[in-house]
């Protein structure tokens, strides 16, 4: 587990003990950056929300590529400590918040605090269904995105996702056992 490019590339991140979180592959990683380059341009000044940060290795990225700020929410002390402990070795520390909520809650108190994101990284737990449509849900219900913003879902590869309200699926990718959905915002 490492980060692919930017101003921490090919640092090594510390990775999760046991098989609570399931970290993103390196592959995987490398073609949500580039679709997302490619959709922005550039990272420079974009905001971050890392939702279900596990080890922060997601808005790490994103961080290391030029993002203004990113938003780790987890609901496990173990996955906060490990995202902290990751920003630490890459220097980010600064440019990041840690949330130590579950999702629903999370996304309710940054909605409450005002908070919007250009991208939202999304990794649930594969097996909770019902999470994720409640996270769907809330993400078309609150104005969590800019104008341009990106929810990024990844899933295992025989999930089926609907668009939440105001957004459009613009691709869906199978990478082995993982899909990577991206909704583009409408409104």
């Amino acid at each position: 587990m490492r980060v692919i490019s930017g101003a921490a590339r090919g640092r090594t991140l510390h990775p999760p003990a046991g098989n609570r979180i399931r970290p993103t592959a390196d592959r995987v990683k490398e073609a949500v950056f580039s679709s997302l380059a490619s959709r922005f341009g550039s990272f420079e000044g974009l905001t971050i929300l890392d939702l279900f940060s596990g080890s922060g290795s997601l808005g790490i990225e994103a961080l290391s590529r030029g993002s203004k700020s990113a938003v780790f929410v987890d609901s496990h002390p173990d996955s906060i400590r490990l995202s902290r402990e990751n920003l630490k070795l890459t220097g980010f520390e600064k440019a990041a918040t840690l949330i130590m909520m579950d999702a629903v809650k999370g996304l309710q108190h940054l909605s409450n605090i005002g908070m919007t994101f250009d991208i939202v990284l999304v990794d649930p737990p594969y097996a909770d269904k019902e999470l994720v449509n409640s996270v769907i849900r809330l993400l078309g219900e609150l104005n969590l995105t800019s104008l341009d913003g990106v929810l990024v879902f990844e899933t295992d590869n025989r999930s089926e996702l609907q668009p939440p309200d105001k957004f459009q699926l613009s691709s869906r990718k199978v990478y082995g056992d993982t899909a990577i959905w991206m909704f583009y915002r409408i409104d």
